[in-house]
């Protein structure tokens, strides 16, 4: 018999554990960390395995995350509905990890998906519902909830009706969809750049961005490396504020009524300093900054007041 109890117990225990990660080093986690997982009664419990459905052996009947593998093989996609299509394991459905995740479903268990925005590190998102099975197509679909509506024993959900609770989930994982393109675009700038600023080489990655060249909200503004720059928080200020500039040769340039100001030593140094320098490029050449956009940005720059 299924102890709804227990289940309870890990799910509460593994989303709390996953809070304290995520306040301590981000919503983008190294696979290792989510591999060793936590200590439940002296019983460790990660929270990812070799495959992507995964059930730790303290669970017994349904798994307790799914993890989508950066490039992987299986085509995860959002649908229409703005809600995650997750693939089956395989073509059985009768597989055990199938049923397991069919059994989430008709239990309405929460569980964690892991997306993995490059090798090695996965975006950590919770609670999420398996709310739909088509076996047709080998998938299920799966929504995104806020916190508040775990659904556990002990915890006291906010009541809705079923209308209420789709389109409430349906905005919720279209919102983890931007964030998902979002924390990709950032860890594969940043991987691109070997993680540090490509004006001032500062390498710790709490204070480094992925900047767009051209911005997203634009054409021409795609989420690909080459539209990016991975920059700390002060340069990624100065180069959106037009105070820094780059030559589609790859060339600072400093504007010039920042070059005749006299403000201290943060402003000779960290940005009238850069002036006629290169910046940091990816060694591979296909991530480097595409010079087309560059340029584009670059006319922006020279427009810019005084430059």
């Amino acid at each position: 018999m299924f102890d709804t109890t227990h289940d309870a117990r890990v799910r509460s225990a593994a989303f709390e554990w996953l809070s304290d990660q995520v306040s301590r080093n981000g919503d983008v986690l190294p696979r290792a960390l989510l591999a060793e997982g936590f200590a439940l009664k002296r019983v460790r419990v990660p929270l990812v395995g070799p495959q992507g459905i995964f059930k730790p052996q303290i669970l017994e009947e349904a798994p307790l995350s799914i993890t989508t593998a950066p490039r992987g093989p299986y085509d995860d996609s959002f649908g229409p509905d703005d809600l995650l299509r997750y693939r089956y394991r395989g073509t059985d459905a009768n597989h055990a990890d199938n049923r397991g995740l069919r059994f989430a479903m008709e239990r309405r268990l929460p569980l964690v998906y892991f997306h993995g925005v490059v090798p090695g590190k996965y975006l950590a998102t919770w609670p999420v519902f398996v709310v739909a099975d088509d076996p047709g197509k080998l998938t299920f679909s799966v929504a995104v909830d806020d916190a508040v509506h775990l659904g556990l024993p002990g915890n006291a959900p906010v009541l809705d009706s079923d209308s209420s609770e789709t389109a409430r989930r349906a905005y919720v994982t279209a919102a983890v969809r931007v964030r998902l393109h979002q924390r990709a675009f950032r860890e594969r700038v940043l991987e691109a750049y070997r993680r540090q600023c490509a004006f001032c080489r500062l390498r710790h990655e709490e204070l480094l961005d992925a900047a767009h060249i051209i911005p997203d909200t634009e054409p021409g503004g795609e989420p690909h490396v080459s539209n990016g720059l991975a920059l700390c928080s002060l340069h990624h200020a100065a180069f959106d504020r037009y105070f820094i500039g780059i030559r589609p040769d790859f060339t600072i340039e400093v504007r010039k009524d920042i070059l005749k100001e006299r403000d201290g030593p943060t402003l000779v140094h960290a940005i009238q300093a850069l002036h006629q320098t290169r910046i940091l490029l990816p060694k591979q050449a296909k991530l480097r900054p595409a010079q087309d956009l560059l340029e584009i940005r670059y006319q922006r720059f020279r427009q810019s007041r005084v430059a």
